[in-house]
């Protein structure tokens, strides 16, 4: 079959590479895709602007599935207009896609069903949310309620960091309309941890676990950017902690999708925190996490294919997931200056030399070179018997890299 992936970043090209190790696959069709997936044999990239020419196109080509990798296109619909061509779609409607797309709606969610999470106030009055922030305990986190590409979450430390904060969120809106709406949120002690899961409406799987590295200092230091590195199963994730993930929030989550009347067919990405009091959710992704992807699929052993085709035939009580026993390191580099203003169009050395997998995310093909485009320009991710010899290949790959300005964690998984 062919299969279209939607979407430019690493994440897409690790879906695009894992459906093109499939003996079921064809082709896979990246709309745009990026340099990463214009490099692969049995990938091509397409320019498709609007929903419309994405649904004609996958009609034209005959299109076997779909897979939607960022969350605006879900919560504009995209996985709506392909369910009403009939053809198989990853991704849930635009109705529950805001479970990602507003904050607001996601708490509200979680307090309806019983999930657990921080305590909470939401507001779109400015005098009141600083109101709430004289009389808070700190630190206290501030969350703008719509997309802001990962960056809209700060942790405050003082009333007048968080003065600050609201202001340029509410009044100069340095995330546009995300930012008019505020979530100000309990500050949870832990230990951070990521659990992709796959649910059809009836059935939820989930996968390992992982630990993303947001910041982008090392000694997660600095501003949040979408991910610098992750590691796979995460070491603070036990069987017990599992377990409880499952009970208070895996569950509960799946019990108000059907309670909701939703017809969720896709990924549900739990970003948790692990506290003294137990397991409590941070927030929802309806896709894929980036670059959680990049660390996981090279383990799984299943064929995407085959597990993309039961979620949405329904059909995942059928289905149990493999993974090769080893541990994962993905380690992403930059652009100096991201997540601020950064400079792109260099070109990109020694990839050539690299041993184990590297995956695109902001890097564009010119006649053979690759050269920069974005603010993370490329993961290189390892396997390993153990987490410590994961990171030693993935960091001895990485220093065969090189670029103007690139820069990179090298703290990841320490």
């Amino acid at each position: 079959m062919k299969v279209m992936v939607i979407g430019s970043g690493g994440r897409e090209h690790a879906l695009a590479w894992k459906f093109a190790r499939s003996n079921q696959v064809e082709e896979v069709l990246c709309v745009p895709g990026n340099g990463g997936t214009a490099r692969m044999e049995k990938a091509r990239n397409l320019s498709l602007l609007t929903f419309e020419e994405m649904v004609a196109k996958a009609e034209e080509e005959g299109v076997g599935l779909v897979m939607v990798g960022p969350e605006t296109p879900l919560v504009e619909g995209v996985a709506d207009r392909f369910q009403k061509a009939g053809i198989p779609v990853i991704g849930p409607p635009a109705s529950s896609a805001r479970l990602e797309g507003s904050k607001a709606f996601a708490k509200e969610f979680m307090r309806r069903y019983g999930v657990a999470t921080a305590d909470y106030l939401i507001t779109d009055s400015l005098p009141e949310a600083l109101k709430f922030a004289q009389r808070s305990d700190y630190p206290l986190v501030i969350k703008a309620d719509g997309l802001a590409a990962g960056k809209g979450v700060t942790i405050v430390q003082n009333r007048e960091e968080a003065e600050r904060i609201l202001r340029a969120y509410m009044e100069e809106r340095i995330f546009g309309e995300a930012g008019t709406t505020v979530v100000l949120e309990e500050f949870l002690e832990g230990v951070e941890a990521s659990i992709l899961s796959i649910t059809d409406g009836t059935t939820i799987i989930p996968f390992l676990s992982a630990k993303d590295h947001k910041p982008i200092g090392e000694g997660n230091t600095g501003p949040n950017t979408g991910g610098m590195g992750v590691i796979a199963p995460n070491p603070a994730v036990t069987e017990e902690i599992f377990e409880d993930f499952k009970r208070s929030v895996m569950h509960p989550t799946l019990e108000g999708i059907q309670k909701e009347g939703w017809d969720f067919r896709g990924i549900i990405f739990f970003g948790l925190m692990i506290t003294s009091k137990g397991v409590k959710l941070l927030e929802y992704n309806v896709r894929f996490g980036d670059p959680e992807t990049q660390a996981l699929l090279p383990m799984l052993t299943t064929d995407l294919v085959d597990l993309s085709l039961a979620c949405w035939e329904r059909a995942l009580t059928h289905v149990r997931l493999s993974w090769e026993a080893a541990c994962s390191c993905c380690v992403v580099a930059a652009s100096d200056g991201y997540p601020g203003p950064y400079e792109k169009g260099y070109p990109i050395h020694g990839l050539d030399h690299v041993e184990h997998t590297v995956f695109i995310a902001g890097a564009e093909e010119r006649e053979g070179v690759l050269y920069t485009s974005g603010g993370r320009v490329l993961a290189v991710t390892a396997t390993g018997a153990t987490l410590g010899e994961a990171r030693e290949k993935a960091y001895r790959d990485m220093e065969k890299i090189s670029f103007t300005g690139m820069y990179y964690r090298r703290d990841i998984g320490i």
